[in-house]
């Protein structure tokens, strides 16, 4: 139909007679539908602004597309980068709890300090004494002679201490087993026997560097491992001749003194590695055997009478001759005035 001036004033009346209820209802478009409604609005009016718009659509698209497509392919190449990568171990970040750290948790991150351990310092002691003591690289029959051969310096060390005991309590009745004549008796008894044992055995400390000299362990030393073997019964015997405490005091400080030899040249090689430990733990036992000792000698020092030592024998014996031989002077010229 052809529209003339008189055609669309009758549409609009039309229009305008029509009832409100009748009138389509109005709902909120979207973005897209209000673009689209003015890219339809601008069609009708200007077609190279729905141009011009249409080609900014479609290029922030193909923009965002080509910028997606990057980064997807920037961490592809960092991937395979990182999987070219040798893993490095940090054994300082992994701890007996650093499986079940909390999410939050960083790794690396020190935890807080927890309270002190108010037994630690004795925990770590006694983990080093039976660090020190373990004796698993010892041969066991070199172990078990070894401990055999402390036996006689324990006994004779309780024995003393038994003796000691004994003397102590006498006056007040309280004795166990022996008198104080018959507990002095046994306590001269043991000294000379607990001298002579550790006098020997200091002897023998320092053969045991001459076999192994001979047997060439650790190479052919020569002098210095000789000297150790000599040095050692030259320090030990004189201390038979000495009073008791001297003596036990002296074999005290020359078992220490070998030890430390026994120590440093286990450490360059010249012994078999466990030695050292195993005359750490010899020496242990011997060491406390003297001072058990001489505590129970010190506590009856003044109430037992001493036996002549052997130096005090040969001052006696010199003393006698000494005395005959003026006696016999005298008796010379006495015979010699009779004569006259």
């Amino acid at each position: 139909m052809l529209r003339t001036p008189a055609s669309r004033a009758v549409l609009r009346s039309l229009s305008s007679a029509s009832p409100r209820s009748q009138r389509p209802i109005l709902h909120r478009v979207s973005p897209q539908v209000q673009w689209s409604s003015q890219l339809c609005t601008l069609s009708a009016t200007r077609p190279q602004a729905v141009a011009l718009a249409a080609s900014k659509t479609v290029a922030n698209t193909f923009a965002r597309q080509l910028v997606t497509s990057r980064v997807n392919h920037a961490d592809i190449k960092a991937e395979k980068e990182l999987g070219k990568q040798k893993l490095e171990p940090h054994p300082e970040l992994v701890s007996s709890t650093s499986s079940i750290h909390p999410i939050s948790g960083e790794v690396g991150v020190k935890e807080p300090e927890k309270e002190p351990d108010m037994l630690a310092g004795m925990k770590g002691d006694l983990k080093t004494i039976s660090e020190t003591f373990n004796l698993d690289n010892v041969p066991q029959q070199a172990y078990v002679i070894g401990l055999a051969g402390v036996i006689p310096y324990l006994a004779t060390s309780l024995a003393t201490v038994a003796c000691a005991y004994e003397i102590h309590n006498a006056g007040t009745g309280s004795s166990l087993l022996l008198s104080e004549h018959s507990a002095e008796l046994l306590l001269h008894i043991l000294e000379p026997l607990q001298v002579g044992y550790g006098a020997v055995i200091i002897s023998f400390l320092g053969a045991i560097h001459w076999g192994l000299e001979w047997a060439g362990y650790g190479g052919t030393k020569g002098y210095p491992r000789y000297a150790i073997g000599v040095i050692a019964p030259a320090l030990a015997w004189p201390t038979i001749l000495l009073p008791v405490e001297y003596a036990l005091i002296a074999q005290f400080l020359t078992f220490n003194f070998l030890y430390y030899a026994d120590t440093r040249v286990a450490r360059m090689g010249w012994t078999p590695p466990w030695y050292g430990t195993y005359r750490f733990v010899l020496t242990f036992f011997v060491g406390a055997a003297i001072v058990v000792s001489l505590i129970g000698r010190g506590q009856i020092a003044d109430r037992i009478g001493k036996l002549p030592s052997p130096a005090d024998r040969i001052n006696e014996y010199r003393e006698n001759a000494a005395a005959e031989e003026l006696a016999n002077a005298a008796a010379a010229e006495t015979a010699k005035e009779n004569e006259e």
